[in-house]
């Protein structure tokens, strides 16, 4: 619903690209607020930055659809400005976003243009989303920290153990099953 609001233009170019990096890639809002022109690579279809939390380099590939509407807001959307960073204020001054604040107020319109009745869709409850997905589709927990950018699994470990014990208690008992 939320993709095909982003695809087919009923939210701006602007607030569609920058949903679909909070979804696409799970970046944090602090990550898509630093998000500078130099860090797209056109060519490559990647996003490269050094993630704001953690210090850690990162590398992310660019959808067809993400490099769509980001082209479309940096072209047709984008006011003038000699900022470089990626989103800007569409009101002047036309400078960065201010905070985590500004994509998560984003991320909330426009999942209520794509018909969410009471969106609550920050970046962090994208992030979780896509833990709780990984997590029943029985992803291993250092796949899961690979793909949200976590330095280990602790964190998975805290927050989502309530997930994680039925699934080990699954692989017990499939296992107490074949070696008995």
């Amino acid at each position: 619903m939320v993709v095909r609001a982003c695809a087919s233009g009923a939210v701006s170019a602007r607030d569609a690209a920058i949903t679909l990096l909070a979804l696409m890639t799970g970046l944090r809002a602090c990550d898509i607020v630093g998000l500078r022109l130099t860090d797209i690579n056109w060519r490559g279809m990647t996003i490269g930055i050094v993630q704001q939390k953690t210090g850690n380099p990162l590398c992310l590939p660019v959808s067809a659809l993400l490099a769509s509407r980001l082209a479309d807001y940096l072209l047709d959307e984008r006011p003038s400005t000699v900022d470089d960073h990626v989103f800007v204020r569409s009101v002047a001054p036309h400078v960065r976003l201010a905070d985590h604040a500004s994509v998560h107020w984003v991320t909330v319109t426009t999942f209520r243009r794509a018909g969410v009745a009471d969106p609550k869709a920050g970046t962090r409850l994208l992030r979780h989303n896509a833990a709780s997905r990984l997590l029943c589709s029985e992803v291993a927990l250092p796949e899961i920290a690979d793909v949200l950018r976590h330095t280990s699994t602790r964190m998975l470990e805290q927050h989502y153990r309530h997930q994680v014990k039925p699934s080990i208690d699954a692989h017990v008992g499939a296992m107490e099953s074949l070696f008995g």
